[in-house]
């Protein structure tokens, strides 16, 4: 694929749950399935509270709700699942309630009712992740094992869900605008994959003649071309792979050094980095291998091609 520029602050998956004509009906679909519900949208009531640049800096990816009583935060991943998603929802959440309150309230004596906060990732990665997983903010805590009175520590928890086609979640029958919207996600990869000539464009049209969220693609082709200019920006996504795999290379050569078991991993991590055109002193220092050995697996590489 071209270099393409993010010009566009929506994703998609944003646009389809909490932006177009046909999101409230979408987004209450999709929380009926997560609760075993059948909440009616055309009289349940939801309030977005969404917030700018809290999980990601470059578009919007989450949605923010206040539905039935609860805020329920959502978030679509195409990367790698990010460890550290229960911290950054304790900040969101923070600013959300301090966003639907008031100064004077904050400050007074009368207890503030509060919607109870629910957190889902909807995993639609590439690598292999199990049908569902739960994050905790308290498998971050220093010495955790310490902690004696569960009840009066801190926890957030974020429930994984993986969407991906071949993956077959029960909740992918439960709400059709989420099934849809997988299958169209699938169809752009496989377009990008084959490296057809304008693969969102064909994308867009095989999932129209395929009955893939065809009301809705045809209605905003050129908008949805866009959101996913910005989705699958060639330059962002290997700047993140890149910083990705050199803070897990740090952690590595950190946490295991360069024993004889460890060694064969590590020069498997270097091959990795050298494919990312990361410097040879970085990668040296990521891995923990020494610099000329790092050198010669280079050498070795370029040879290869």
């Amino acid at each position: 694929m071209k270099n393409f520029n993010r010009n566009h602050k929506d994703s998609v998956f944003v646009d389809l749950f909490a932006k177009d004509i046909t999101a409230k009906e979408n987004f209450v679909s999709l929380y009926n399935a997560l609760h075993k519900t059948n909440l009616d949208p055309q009289t349940t009531e939801i309030k977005p509270v969404m917030l700018e640049n809290v999980l990601y800096m470059s578009y919007y990816n989450d949605i923010s709700m206040l539905i039935d009583g609860k805020i329920v935060v959502l978030i679509e991943h195409q990367s790698t699942v990010n460890q550290n998603m229960p911290f950054r929802f304790l900040e969101y959440i923070a600013r959300v309630y301090e966003k639907i309150t008031s100064e004077e309230d904050r400050f007074g004596r009368k207890l503030i009712k509060l919607p109870i906060p629910e957190f889902y990732v909807f995993y639609n990665g590439t690598e292999d992740f199990p049908l569902e997983k739960e994050l905790k903010l308290s498998d971050a805590f220093f010495n955790k094992e310490k902690i004696e009175n569960k009840k009066n520590t801190l926890e957030i928890t974020v429930k994984i869900i993986n969407i991906n086609i071949e993956k077959d979640n029960p909740i992918l029958h439960q709400c059709k605008p989420l099934k849809q919207y997988s299958d169209f996600v699938n169809q752009v990869r496989l377009c990008i994959k084959e490296d057809v000539e304008n693969p969102f464009t064909t994308a867009i049209n095989l999932s129209i003649k395929n009955g893939i969220l065809s009301d809705y693609l045809k209605r905003k082709s050129t908008e949805i071309r866009n959101m996913l200019f910005g989705e699958y920006d060639y330059d962002t996504d290997i700047r993140v792979q890149r910083r990705e795999a050199f803070e897990d290379g740090v952690e590595e050569g950190i946490s295991q050094g360069i024993s004889q078991g460890a060694e064969q991993k590590a020069i498997e991590t270097a091959k990795n980095l050298l494919s990312m055109s990361l410097s040879l002193e970085d990668i040296s220092k990521a891995t923990g291998l020494p610099l000329n050995q790092v050198e010669k697996l280079a050498q070795e590489c370029k040879n290869q091609k």
